[in-house]
């Protein structure tokens, strides 16, 4: 513990001395203010990210195809979930006491739909998208709504009644016998990064950073024990075959419960990604996995938001002292790429080239936005 703090003061220091453009030896260093404008190094907007961020919430929450039964509204992978793990992140930042209006409307439809459990339908149902949708619905669903509401109680220190029945919900879908013992069914469209047929390892892994993020010890109630012990057995089973983007967000929730993954494991993942570091800092997501657009178009392979993102989030979080060098530059880069006018971090489609001025073309920038916050907030 000692020295995973120790290193995320070394992080904060990183991110000013690369704003500065400074070289130097970071060791033993408290931590550094946040980093200010200078040169080509701009500090990063908090207050331009929460907007585009909110805009962009609110806007999903209208859009139609977003719209589920009883008045509530899907909660997606690119837009829905990321805001919900980012959003928070700027409270402090932006001094904010309150939620606004837009996280508390996403999180009402959550709650909403724990409450109803019984009676909602499934985001998709067997009727109209055919089997097995229904199944892989409520598997996706279930993980996301305890993610949601951990994420969402985690600053209070108790876990909320709601935020236990989402997680009742939640182990009462996982899988108990047969290939996937320890995981949930999964949504597949074959849309990647998140609902395709490797995207099951994914959802699994989001549920340990549920379990990891919900408040009070309650991944140490005894309740859950068994259920936790087929998660990790899963988690750890098929890790090493996993593609870069499934390794990564289980060393994720490695880092909120500890022993999910061995310590080789663990040293794998973090030299698999610092091995596909470009030369400018950042990641592509291109280089996560083996993608293939539909459309045969080509991947875009340079640096984006949101792969740049993630590996900054999960490598200060996993704590990795001879990463730091690299960590910083990745921060560097993040600081340098948000869009002055908008506020977002870009990155493109894995599936099809869209137009990235449309809404479904802004879809993975979402995402990119908000892991780009919950990356340099990690570090100030």
């Amino acid at each position: 513990m000692r020295v995973r703090n120790l290193y995320r003061q070394v992080m904060k220091a990183a991110v000013l001395v690369a704003s500065l453009g400074t070289v130097g030896v970071l060791a033993g260093l408290s931590a550094a203010p946040a980093p200010q404008s200078h040169g080509s190094s701009p500090a990063w907007n908090a207050r331009a990210a929460a907007g585009y961020l909110d805009g962009r919430m609110e806007w999903w929450l209208h859009w139609p195809n977003a719209a589920r039964d009883h008045d509530t509204a899907c909660v997606s992978c690119h837009t829905a979930l990321p805001y919900a793990l980012a959003r928070p992140a700027l409270h402090a930042l932006l001094a904010e006491r309150e939620p606004s209006p837009q996280e508390r409307a996403m999180v009402a439809h959550v709650v909403k739909r724990v409450r109803m459990w019984r009676e909602v339908e499934p985001f998709y149902p067997d009727q109209t998208r055919g089997l097995p949708k229904s199944s892989e619905s409520r598997g996706t669903e279930a993980v996301m709504n305890a993610l949601v509401l951990a994420a969402r109680d985690a600053s209070t220190g108790t876990l909320s009644d709601d935020g236990r029945q989402a997680f009742a919900n939640m182990w009462a879908l996982q899988f108990t016998a047969g290939d996937l013992k320890g995981a949930w069914a999964w949504l597949n469209f074959h849309y990647e990064p998140w609902e395709s047929s490797e995207s099951g390892y994914y959802g699994a892994a989001l549920a340990a950073i549920a379990v990891g993020m919900a408040p009070g010890g309650y991944a140490s109630t005894p309740e859950i024990q068994d259920r936790m012990k087929l998660l990790r057995e899963y988690l750890q089973r098929t890790v090493d075959n996993e593609r870069l983007f499934n390794r990564l967000t289980v060393l994720w929730a490695n880092t909120k419960i500890e022993n999910m993954l061995t310590k080789e494991q663990q040293q794998a993942i973090v030299d698999a990604a610092l091995k596909v570091q470009q030369p400018d800092g950042g990641w592509a997501t291109a280089d996560l996995g083996k993608w293939k657009r539909v459309d045969g178009t080509p991947l875009e392979t340079a640096s984006d938001g949101y792969a740049t993102g993630l590996v900054a989030l999960v490598l200060q979080r996993a704590g990795a002292p001879h990463a730091k060098d690299q960590v910083g530059r990745a921060l560097a880069w993040l600081s340098q790429h948000q869009d002055a006018s908008t506020g977002q971090w870009a990155a493109s489609s894995l599936n099809k080239k869209r137009d990235p001025a449309s809404d479904v073309g802004k879809f993975m920038s979402d995402a990119a936005t908000a892991y780009a916050v919950l990356a340099l907030a990690e570090a100030r």
